[in-house]
């Protein structure tokens, strides 16, 4: 077997990303694609990667992955806090590309209620603390991360029990782990994703289908640069751990969960944060 061939380890295999337009989810997306799967390039808007300068369509998006890697892709639209889109993603994805052995559900997003721009351009919520955050952007927030997460894994993981095999990813976050002020109900919704796996990964145990949950902390994508001031210090990538990851260094960790090397490692949930966070999760 030459090297070439030992880096398709997923030749043959249909992943499905979800917010893979941009950001972590376009990473992930590059990162299994790299390694010979097929994949379904889902977001919730067709000019989603514009918004921070990532890309130009979710289609282009796509029709680029599939033409670096040399691998068969698809774009999905859908919202995954609905049922009925997330079903009709599912059929997409199988249709165009086959049953679906590799779940990735990284969308989500500290992202307001409030239509028209402001959500389209990911704005938070404001006021976004404990008490004062409205009931519509909790609502907002709950269903972005842990309703959408919930629903979209037992829709895939329904036919991944039938066929008896299957990976699942799920996309936590450091701020699951520590109380905090401001972004409380992303936090809240956060640890909800990562008691879910929990559950999720000892229910399909039987099935042979291995769930995980990745915890990124600070990483450099386009929206994260885009919307907040940076030390230029946490830029650096060598030296010190005390830095804001890049994109690469998360995707390789799915590249271990979906991977052949993930194979017996289930119900867990790694933090990503060059050891910010020292304590149990």
């Amino acid at each position: 077997m030459t090297s070439h061939d030992r880096a398709k380890v997923l030749a043959g295999k249909t992943a499905l990303v979800t917010g893979a337009g941009r950001g972590l989810g376009r990473a992930f997306a590059e990162k299994l694609a790299a390694l010979g799967a097929d994949v379904a390039i889902h977001g919730m808007r067709e000019n989603g990667p514009a918004e921070y300068g990532e890309g130009t369509t979710l289609t282009a998006v796509a029709a680029e992955i599939g033409r670096q890697f040399g691998v068969r892709t698809r774009r999905v639209l859908g919202d995954l806090t609905k049922g009925e889109d997330i079903a009709r993603v599912i059929a997409e994805t199988e249709d165009a590309l086959g049953p679906i052995d590799i779940l990735v559900h990284n969308a989500g997003g500290d992202i307001a209620a409030a239509g028209g721009d402001i959500a389209a351009a990911g704005g938070k919520p404001d006021p976004n603390d404990a008490v004062n955050i409205k009931e519509a952007d909790v609502r907002a927030v709950l269903e972005r991360n842990l309703l959408s997460t919930i629903l979209t894994c037992q829709a895939v993981a329904r036919g991944m029990m039938e066929r008896r095999r299957g990976r699942i990813v799920t996309l936590g976050s450091v701020a699951a782990f520590k109380g905090r002020t401001n972004g409380a109900i992303y936090a809240v919704s956060k640890a909800g994703v990562t008691h879910y796996t929990r559950c999720l990964a000892d229910q399909l145990r039987p099935y042979d289908i291995a769930v995980n949950c990745i915890a990124p902390g600070d990483t450099r994508t386009g929206r994260f640069l885009g919307t907040r001031a940076v030390d230029p210090d946490r830029m650096v990538e060598t030296g010190t751990l005390d830095r804001i990851a890049t994109v690469d260094e998360v995707a390789r960790v799915v590249e271990f969960f979906a991977g052949p090397m993930g194979a017996f490692v289930s119900g867990q949930v790694l933090r990503i944060d060059g050891g910010g966070q020292c304590w149990p999760g």
